[in-house]
């Protein structure tokens, strides 16, 4: 099991990752009945897309012996209605200054679109990837 996940009441739920014993509380957002007080599911579900971009290039960074340290990445969920699920997700990852061949560049930007969580999405949910590089 990787997860065990309870109902609070008033539209939250604490998630308790089995593993290590950290938790993530989610809280309905603002425009479906809740407080906004935490990420949503859906936050969840766009913001991983980021995460696991970042964390599967950081794996072909130590392959590469380049250094990504400092890399950040900015997430916009877009929603549509009937029914409500997640439309898109716009995804900018921005590089820290550093000696990147163009070589590197191109296998880190492969490797951040073919990410697990990137093809595990449903292809009708629209990933827009920009990257930055300073």
């Amino acid at each position: 099991m990787t997860a065990k996940i309870v109902y609070e009441g008033e539209l939250r739920c604490r998630m308790t990752h089995l593993y290590s014993g950290n938790e993530i509380i989610t809280d309905a957002p603002l425009d479906n009945h809740g407080l906004a007080q935490a990420f949503s599911p859906t936050d969840l579900a766009a913001s991983s897309l980021g995460s696991c971009m970042l964390t599967v290039m950081g794996i072909k960074a130590r392959q590469l012996q380049v250094e990504l340290k400092g890399t950040t990445v900015e997430v916009v969920k877009h929603m549509a209605s009937e029914p409500r699920r997640i439309a898109g997700v716009d995804v900018t990852i921005y590089f820290p200054v550093g000696s990147f061949s163009e070589k590197d560049k191109q296998i880190l930007e492969n490797t951040a679109r073919t990410c697990p969580v990137a093809l595990s999405l449903h292809p009708d949910i629209r990933q827009e990837v920009k990257f930055v590089w300073k």
